[in-house]
């Protein structure tokens, strides 16, 4: 195999990698959510664990796409036509990236993470009142 061929196949390798986070994770977080329906938990707190968990996932799922696509140009087709190409994606990514953080964080990326707001504090409050009714019952 050629130098090309195994960059071709790691790239492929990378992306299989970031469609198979967000399958699995878009998978898991609304199973996830269905399972803390069924125990009762308040559709809010439910709602809210699931917004920012398929965030998350989409977030790395962006990010690990576009590792294989600064991969893919910079080591093989490194032309300029082919780095205006990946900075225009990388730039839509990032906008993508930056609006999923805003939505689920509450907050821009470059802010504290001490702005992410009553959403935590919700699911925190949840999580200590499980524990005190498995405490007492």
């Amino acid at each position: 195999m050629t130098y090309h061929g195994i960059i071709e196949a790691t790239v492929i390798v990378i992306e299989v990698v970031a469609v198979a986070i967000l399958a699995v994770g878009v998978v898991w977080v609304l199973g996830r959510a269905g399972v803390h329906r069924l125990q009762r938990r308040p559709w809010e707190s439910v709602f809210v664990a699931t917004r920012l968990g398929l965030g998350r996932v989409l977030l790395l799922g962006l990010e690990v796409l576009i590792a294989a696509d600064i991969i893919l140009t910079v080591v093989l087709e490194l032309t300029l036509a082919n780095i205006g190409a990946l900075g225009l994606l990388v730039l839509v990514r990032t906008f993508l990236s930056w609006a999923i953080e805003v939505e689920t964080e509450g907050h821009w990326p470059w802010q504290a993470a001490s702005q992410r707001g009553e959403e935590y504090r919700l699911l925190d409050r949840e999580q200590e009142e499980r524990q005190a009714r498995r405490d007492h019952g």
